[in-house]
């Protein structure tokens, strides 16, 4: 039997996981860690808790393993590691500890100097070279803020890298200072066509580009552990991406113009575009989905900030609702939200608006409104804010998208997934494994070490759960998505100065 292990570490906890050849879950293990808000608008880690967490599940797994193996643990064929994307941490490479707390994808504290950058004229560039826009959700002007005001200064030992490096650094015993390109091409400093950092997006930003990791291809060698979880030396790693592009292999999404979409904290729509880099598209992201070593193949990305985030505040604040499969279940009691609309811009607003000023609102409350009708508008949010996104990726690519892919963990809510279909006009397909992320990362891996022969190879181990078809109700999605459009409107560009 060949065991490849997981390591998913996403924005509130790390996941590891085994599986095998058949893509079947043999073990499972989670830890959360602490989320940080100093400020309003402000989403801060700390990377040492996140190893910790990561370790844990490790430690966790391993015993899983062991007792599934009379007590003796079982061959690990490689290591896959997903993570999530923007968030930044910076370390001493000569001791190996942390300099300030990560900056997280979510926080917007370089909004305003998004903006300068943006009325010095720079976009045009920052679209052409990264496929990305200006925006405080990336990499790249964290780090010069963290440069300028957060304590941390150019030396020849500063690291300066994205969370699966932070954790190839800590498995390999400090050995490894390495990312790989769909990480890479986050950061807004690094040239998607070129396939390299990019020296003039670096001095943009003044962020050194010796401070930064070594890129390689997704698929292939980047380390092997130390001595430092359960999992014990020599094991490789084998295999990394960004949460997203792992989770579209994950999905079998191999072939140009297939689409998934994760529901997790935020929401991502991720489209194959072939191995062209296209020119950039009006609200939408052109990133890398992975790189065999042969050149990258290319995705079309739309980012939702809030979704899953979205039903987890609102479990937390209303009445009747204590989780998520409550919050489903308060939904479903009433037909419709009865005009109420909630707009989740809790951190703005990401594809197609890139809005960082926008706010959160709940719209058309009136005396008869219940937390049912509150609750059905969030989940209704989630698979508006989609639609939004997949029209633009429809125009910009010239074609509709036929069915779309689901993970995460919203996946799950049935209601959503019927919701959805609706505001697509199109089939929703949900696999039995929901962790597409990790089952990514774990192919990636398995890749490079024979598990699977091919991507197709790979692919085979996708197998639907549950395919979700629009009930043909066209006019009521409709008039519900021009309600949400008008909310919409009424939240952008908010100022409370």
């Amino acid at each position: 039997m060949a065991l490849v292990v997981a390591i998913d570490a996403g924005t509130t906890g790390v996941r590891s996981m085994a599986v095998d050849e058949t893509g079947s879950e043999l073990a499972y293990a989670y830890r959360p860690f602490a989320q940080h808000y100093p400020g309003p608008g402000l989403v801060e880690h700390d990377a040492n808790e996140i190893w910790q967490a990561t370790a844990a599940t490790l430690d966790d797994l391993c015993a899983g393993l062991r007792a599934l193996g009379d007590g003796r643990m079982p061959a690990v064929a490689a290591i896959g590691i997903t993570n999530q994307r923007e968030t930044v941490v910076t370390w001493d490479r000569r001791s190996g500890e942390p300099l300030a707390r990560a900056l997280v994808w979510q926080d917007v504290r370089t909004a305003a100097r998004c903006e300068e950058l943006e009325a010095a004229g720079h976009l045009p560039e920052v679209r052409q070279r990264t496929g990305l826009v200006l925006s405080p959700y990336f990499s790249g002007t964290k780090a010069e803020w963290l440069l300028r005001h957060g304590g941390v200064h150019p030396h020849p030992d500063l690291a300066i890298g994205t969370v699966d490096s932070w954790l190839m650094w800590k498995l390999s015993g400090g050995a490894a200072f390495t990312t790989d390109p769909t990480n890479a091409s986050r950061t807004l400093l690094y040239d998607i066509v070129a396939g390299d950092w990019s020296a003039s997006m670096c001095d943009l930003l003044s962020v050194p580009e010796s401070s930064l990791a070594e890129i390689r291809p997704s698929v292939g060698r980047f380390c092997r552990t130390a001595d430092t979880t359960a999992l014990g030396p020599g094991v490789a790693v084998s295999g990394v991406a960004g949460d997203q592009q792992a989770a579209l292999f994950g999905q079998g999404c191999h072939e140009v113009g297939m689409a998934k979409n994760t529901y997790g904290t935020g929401s991502f729509v991720l489209m194959n575009i072939g191995d062209t880099c296209p020119a950039p598209i009006d609200g939408l992201l052109t990133t890398v989905a992975w790189d065999f070593g042969e050149g990258p193949t290319y995705a079309l990305e739309g980012s939702i900030f809030a979704t899953g985030s979205a039903v987890g505040w609102l479990t937390g604040v209303l009445a009747g609702a204590s989780d998520a499969a409550e919050t489903e279940s308060l939904a479903r009691s009433v037909p419709d939200s009865a005009g109420v609309v909630v707009v989740p811009a809790f951190a703005g607003l990401g594809s197609p608006w890139w809005d960082p000023n926008a706010r959160g609102a709940i719209m058309g409350l009136t005396f008869a409104t219940t937390p049912a009708h509150i609750a059905r508008a969030t989940i209704e949010s989630m698979a508006l804010q989609t639609r939004d996104v997949t029209q633009a990726m429809s125009a910009g690519a010239g074609r509709d998208i036929a069915e779309l892919r689901i993970d995460g963990g919203a996946a799950v809510n049935d209601l959503l997934c019927s919701i959805q279909a609706d505001q697509l006009d199109a089939p929703v397909s949900r696999p039995i494994v929901t962790e597409t992320t990790a089952l990514g990362a774990a192919m990636l891996a398995g890749l490079a070490e024979g598990v699977w022969s091919s991507p197709a190879e790979a692919a085979s181990v996708w197998r639907l759960d549950r395919r979700f078809e629009p009930s043909g109700n066209r006019a009521g999605a409709d008039r519900l998505h021009a309600l949400w459009r008008q909310a919409l409107q009424r939240t952008l560009h908010w100022s409370p100065d």
